[in-house]
Order: structure tokens, then sequence, then C-alpha cells
């Protein structure tokens, strides 16, 4: 019985000083956290996608806190509005900016990039890619298994069964980065967006010579720097044989879509170029 209960008392006293010790610790290394960062992650929109840059939502309050100004800092799913919502909370100022959006820089569809093999596998474009070059045999192109849709949580990307290309919805797109992030083959880029979604880019990342581009892709860049030579603001430079049109630098000129000879160069949702005819032969009368 004696032994019984010096057990029970060890025990009790043991937890009493394990408790005490505890306490004083907790106390010791107590962490304390401002208030405000769940305010702010409530005027997040929550999507934790990590298009600002931070693990979370909670991560990106947490930085908005502890930051001087908000100039660094935006959330390209809640936006402005968001953004706005954020200084409010925190009594600091930020600056209106634009989302990016998402561009597809491959423009090799089953039209221009003939098919040479057929897999039959896992539908990963990561997996394919770990395996060989592809369907197509260009070892830069989109592989066509819609790993960026997948990415996508804002359904702002699809799959077209006629180019087997995929899709970006710019109303849907918040350019989060997820889709970037999902692509083995690095043909996905955030862009600025422009007035009425008006975009210039070079639809090819592959590095290799022309001929060889060529070869696999009837609309390959070849880097024949035609488009570098006719742009006056210097947005368009050319380096390891393939031309690359800098968003941020690039005027919406127009003047270097004509100039490439393989049709690489995209614009979209301008006005049609107007056509001029040529000029009329006179036929001379005779005498």
């Amino acid at each position: 019985m004696n032994t019984i209960l010096f057990t029970v008392v060890t025990l009790v006293v043991i937890g009493v000083v394990s408790a005490v010790v505890l306490y004083f610790v907790a106390q010791k290394f107590k962490v304390y956290e401002d208030v405000r960062i769940d305010d702010v992650v409530e005027a997040l929109p929550g999507a934790n996608c990590g298009g600002c840059g931070f693990a979370g939502c909670r991560n990106f309050a947490e930085a908005a806190v502890n930051a001087d100004d908000l100039s660094a800092l935006f959330c390209p799913v809640g936006g402005n509005t968001a953004m706005t919502a954020v200084a409010q909370i925190l009594g600091k100022n930020v600056e209106e900016k634009e989302s990016p959006m998402a561009v597809i820089r491959c423009g090799g569809s089953f039209a221009h990039r003939p098919r040479t093999s057929i897999y039959d596998g896992a539908s990963s474009c990561t997996i394919v890619h770990a395996l060989y070059t592809g369907d197509t045999n260009c070892p830069y192109g989109c592989l066509g298994c819609g790993d960026c849709v997948t990415a996508c949580t804002f359904g702002a990307l699809r799959m077209d069964a006629t180019t087997g290309l995929p899709v970006v919805t710019s109303t849907a797109c918040t350019g989060c980065g997820a889709c970037v992030k999902a692509c083995p083959r690095s043909i996905i880029e955030l862009q600025c967006r422009n007035k009425k979604d008006r975009r210039i880019f070079v639809s090819c990342v592959n590095r290799d010579k022309g001929g060889v581009a060529r070869k696999y892709c009837s609309v390959a860049c070849i880097g024949c720097g035609k488009c570098v030579k006719v742009c006056t603001f210097e947005a368009v430079k050319t380096e390891n044989n393939l031309a690359y049109i800098d968003a941020n630098a690039c005027k919406m000129c127009r003047k270097c879509p004509p100039e490439c000879p393989t049709g690489s160069i995209l614009e979209l949702n301008f006005p049609a170029r107007k056509v001029t005819p040529p000029p009329e032969k006179e036929i001379p009368l005779a005498s």
C-alpha cells in the first residue's frame, strides 16, 4: 500500500513541477503576434496561391504588417481592391497596380508542328518532359498534357483541341503564376496588362539555330534579327538564336510582326491591318 501511495505522490509531484517549469518556459519564450495580421488575412482573398511571392496569405499578411511601406507587396488575386483594404487596416499608403497576365509563348500547333511519335503513358507534361523530347521532337515546345490547366484554380486556362495548345482567358486570369511554375518547358510568362489586353510577343522559346528550329516547327523563331532592326524603342533583343520582346519597353508600334519571316511574332487584340492595294500600272495608249 505504501509503495502505491509513494508512486502516486511521486507522479503528482513530477507533474506539478513539470507544469510549473513549462509555464515559466512558455512565458520566457512567448511570441507576441500583431493582432492586425488576422485583420489583413480577412481582407485577402484566401487563395493561398503563392502569386504574391509568399507561401500563403498569412505569410503575406505578416510581411505587410512588418513592412515600412507596401510598394514591394501586391496580391495579384485580390488586386487593387484587396490592397486598398490592407492599406486602410495598416494605415499605410499603396499605389494602384495592374495584375499581370499569363502569356503562352509557343505557337507550335498541330498545323505547324507535325507529330513524329505517339506517347502512351501518364498524361503529365512533367513526366513526358522527363522521359523524352515529346511527340514532335521539339525540345522546347508545349507538350500539350495540360499541367498548366490543372494548376490554375481560377479556370483561366483550357486546352484547345484544334491547336493542342493552352488558351488563356484574360478576364479570369489573376496572374498568380501557378501555371508558370507548373510548365516544365517554361513557355508561360507573366506580362503586364495593356489597354484592351493588347500584346505583342514572340510565340517561341526555341534556342536552336534557325534551320534546326524550323525542322521541328514552321513558325519557330530563327533569330534573324529583323525585328531588332525595325524596333526604334530597343524593346526587342536577340540572344541564343531567339528574339524576345520586353513587354515593359514595347510601345505597340506593330512594326516587328510584319518583319518576321516565320510569323513567330504575334499581335493580339489589335484591329485588323489596313491592306494597301498595289498601285495600278499605266497602260500605254496605242498610237
